[in-house]
């Protein structure tokens, strides 16, 4: 939650807005916050159901909220410029591959992050490299993912990105 926090508040400070799925609770939650906190802009996107059962942020001044998953992660890819992933479940994983995916596909050309809090995704790139060295990925689509293990590696990585 620390680091999320600590995400939020440098993206603030750095000068970058937030695009996110528009929850209140967990890690996107906090990530929100620390951009509030520091002054920055916030766009949530989160669907009608989820909305339904009280889990968006409504803190926000830009929340939008969309019919479907799938509404909601096609506007969030198109308002983004960069994906950082924070450790999470299932959907987290769903989201970032197909934003690689996309990217593999030409889709679209935009950065995916993997913010490697306390080692949560070194499997995750034990898996990515052991697939590049069993040559089911390329180098080309292994250099689409990158992890990072701090929000200051994070905003650096940014830095060279948007300057």
């Amino acid at each position: 939650m620390a680091a999320a926090e600590e995400l939020g508040a440098a993206l603030a400070t750095a000068g970058h807005g937030l695009v996110y799925g528009g929850g209140r609770a967990g890690l996107m939650g906090a990530v929100a916050d620390g951009v509030l906190k520091g002054g920055g802009h916030v766009t949530g996107v989160i669907p009608q159901a989820l909305m339904d059962l009280e889990v968006g942020h409504t803190g926000i001044p830009d929340l939008r909220v969309v019919g479907t998953m799938h509404e909601r992660k096609a506007l969030m890819y198109e308002l983004s410029s960069v994906f950082i992933t924070l450790p999470g479940g299932i959907g987290t994983f769903e989201e970032f591959f197909e934003t690689v995916t996309w990217n593999k596909l030409g889709l679209h050309k935009k950065p995916s992050l993997v913010l490697n809090v306390a080692g949560y995704y070194d499997p995750l790139r034990d898996l990515l490299d052991h697939s590049l060295r069993s040559d089911f990925i390329t180098a080309d689509v292994r250099g689409l993912m990158r992890i990072v293990d701090s929000v200051p590696e994070t905003m650096a990585v940014l830095d060279e990105l948007f300057t």
